[in-house]
């Protein structure tokens, strides 16, 4: 009660100064990481980065393991590693510094997230608090989850649609570092930023803005955009979008579970006021 008091009698300038603080902070945690990350470049790319794109890697070899099971040679993919090319003269540097940034962000997300939660914490009721316990443990460990799912799962399928792709047997498929990465960096993120969807439900239906009865109404339409973003993110073929829009909506109905249980909360809170 008394940080909240505090933060409440603090000026616009004063939560404006600590914001900046927080941010900085937050910046410098990714830098520090992103420095790190730099300095482990072999590790960073021969084993996590160009990974996806060889038949060795783990999804490469379940897929093709499960097509000769199952005697469907489709479902094998990357079989032949995709071939990277550099054409420009600071193309590998500026690349090693971005996925260095990209993969601070990543790394230090639970430590950004803790952050962003110390600031608007003092603002929140003792009850508020305590009903959000957990909130960066969950939301970091969605966020990971999210990006884990998108390395292994949507990047190999990408990877083998999009360099296998040929509108022509006369146009030879010669991968641009650049863009390589850049399709890895932004499924990679998008796929984290994706999977805090119970999150959200969470602080809507704290705010009052979202309710399990509304979820429920439009879960049809729900489904509609999570297939359209699925279709987004994913090469479009039908393994692909099955693959990614089932756990979404996996999310979508978990976060119509946590809604209803913080309207159970506010009924019981009603009732013992």
């Amino acid at each position: 009660m008394e940080e909240q008091a505090q933060a409440k009698g603090q000026s616009f300038l004063e939560h404006l100064e600590q914001l900046r603080w927080h941010l900085m902070r937050s910046i410098l945690a990714i830098v520090g990481v992103a420095i790190v990350v730099f300095l482990m470049h072999d590790l960073v790319f021969n084993i996590v980065i160009l990974a996806p794109k060889n038949p060795e890697f783990f999804t490469n070899r379940i897929l093709c393991a499960l097509a000769d099971r199952l005697n469907t040679a489709n479902l094998c993919i990357n079989a032949e590693p995709l071939q990277i090319i550099n054409i420009r003269m600071a193309g590998q540097f500026s690349m090693h510094i971005m996925i260095s940034l990209v993969l601070g962000l990543i790394l230090a997300f639970p430590y950004v997230f803790w952050e962003f939660w110390s600031f608007i914490r003092p603002a929140l009721y003792e009850k508020e608090i305590q009903h959000s316990r957990g909130a960066v443990f969950f939301s970091s460990l969605l966020f990971l989850m999210g990006v884990a799912f998108g390395y292994f799962v949507i990047v190999p399928l990408s990877v083998h649609f999009l360099g296998s792709y040929h509108v022509s047997d006369q146009v030879v498929n010669q991968i641009n570092l650049k863009s390589y990465i850049g399709t890895i960096a932004s499924v990679v993120l998008a796929a984290g930023l994706i999977f805090e969807l119970p999150v959200l439900i969470y602080f809507l239906s704290k705010a009052g803005l979202v309710y399990p009865a509304f979820l429920k109404k439009y879960r049809r339409h729900s489904i509609i955009v999570i297939f359209i973003l699925a279709a987004i993110i994913t090469p479009p073929d039908i393994f692909s979008l099955v693959m990614v829009t089932f756990p979404l909506v996996l999310l979508y109905e978990v976060g119509i579970m946590i809604s209803r249980r913080i309207e159970k909360q506010k009924e019981q809170e009603e009732l013992a006021g």
